[in-house]
């Protein structure tokens, strides 16, 4: 990742959204400790070339303030936006965001369904 980034998660309740976080805020080389934003709403993680703004907005009835906040992170060159439950800022979202719909299989595995702009294609070399 570059920073910059948008990326939408969709999935069931405990369908693996907070893990793949971790996995992201991991691979980027941060060390902070990745929990789900569900009460908070908001997390952020450090990484060495930007910060991992992680949002949960399932306990959201209106968007209320979360639009203009949204608005200004997700045009941050130095910010990667992942978003849980993101149908209730749809409209402020950039048009081109990453959409990754994870499907249970089983207990432990998950299946994976990416959707990206071609501006993402350095994410995804193979799906190209």
């Amino acid at each position: 990742m570059r920073g910059g980034e948008v990326i939408e998660l969709i999935s069931d309740l405990g369908g693996g959204k907070t893990t793949f976080v971790k996995g992201l805020a991991k691979g980027a080389g941060s060390s902070d400790d990745v929990s789900s934003p569900s009460f908070t709403l908001t997390n952020e993680y450090a990484t060495k070339h930007f910060r991992i703004h992680h949002y949960d907005l399932y306990r959201l009835r209106e968007a209320g303030i979360m639009s203009q906040e949204l608005r200004e992170v997700c045009g941050d060159m130095k910010s990667v936006v992942v978003i849980e439950w993101a149908t209730i800022v749809s409209d402020v979202l950039p048009e081109d965001h990453v959409i990754l719909r994870i499907r249970a299989t089983n207990e432990t595995e998950r299946t994976i369904d990416v959707t990206f702009p071609e501006q993402y294609h350095y994410l995804f070399p193979d799906k190209t």
